[in-house]
C-alpha cells in the first residue's frame, strides 16, 4: 500500500510517512476525498477530534483544508511519533495537539473542549465503533448542537446502535469501507 497524501489544501500532494506494521488502517484517498466532499467547506474554522489518530491522514486533511484545531488521540507510542513527524513535515504542528492515551479513557475524562467533528476509525472486527458511539453518546460534553460523528469501518462490521442523544443520519459504501454519520437528536 502506497503512503497516505494529502489531497487537497493548503499541504496538497504531501506524502505522509505511515506508522510501521499493520497496527493501523489508512483511510484510501477515494474514501477520504469522498468525506471531505460530504463535509465540504465546512471544515473551514472547525475543531476536529480525530480518535484512532494512526498516522494523522484524516486530521491533518482536515487542517489542510481549513480546519483551526485537531486534537488526535491514540494510544500507540509509534503512531504518537509518526503523527507528530507528519505534523511537522505538513507545517500544523501548531494547530494540534497529540495526547498518547487510549480513546475510551479521554472521552471518558469529558475534558470540556467541544469538537465540531469527531472521526472515529478503530480497529477493525473488535466493535470498538459501536462501542465509541455509545460511549459519545452518554458523553456528550465534547459536541455542540452542529457536531458530526463520523465512524469508518468494514461495512461487514455495521450493526443498527440503539442510542438515546444520537441518531445515524447517513451511511455510504465506498468499495470495502462504510462511513457512517451521526449527529446530536434533536428536540425540535
Amino acid at each position: 500500500m502506497s503512503r497516505p497524501r494529502i489531497i487537497a489544501g493548503q499541504a496538497k500532494g504531501l506524502r505522509l510517512k505511515s506508522v510501521p506494521g499493520d497496527i493501523t488502517r489508512p483511510i484510501t484517498d477515494r474514501v477520504k476525498e469522498a468525506l471531505f466532499n460530504i463535509i465540504s467547506a465546512d471544515i473551514v474554522d472547525s475543531r476536529f477530534l480525530d480518535l484512532f489518530g494512526g498516522t494523522g491522514s484524516v486530521g491533518i486533511e482536515a487542517l489542510s483544508r481549513g480546519a483551526t484545531f485537531v486534537q488526535f488521540i491514540d494510544k500507540n507510542q509509534a503512531a504518537c511519533s509518526v503523527l507528530k513527524e507528519n505534523l511537522e513535515k505538513s507545517s500544523f504542528s501548531d494547530k494540534a495537539n497529540i495526547k498518547k492515551i487510549d480513546a475510551f479513557t479521554f472521552i471518558q475524562s469529558n475534558s470540556g473542549t467541544v469538537f465540531d467533528y469527531i472521526f472515529i476509525a478503530p480497529p477493525q472486527y473488535f466493535n470498538l465503533w459501536s462501542k465509541m458511539v455509545k460511549l459519545l453518546d452518554i458523553n456528550t460534553g465534547f459536541l455542540n448542537a452542529n457536531t458530526w460523528i463520523i465512524v469508518q469501518i468494514d461495512p461487514k462490521e455495521y450493526e443498527k446502535l440503539t442510542l438515546n442523544n444520537l441518531e445515524e443520519f447517513e451511511s455510504r459504501d465506498y468499495g470495502s469501507t462504510r462511513l457512517i454519520f451521526y449527529s446530536q437528536v434533536s428536540n425540535t
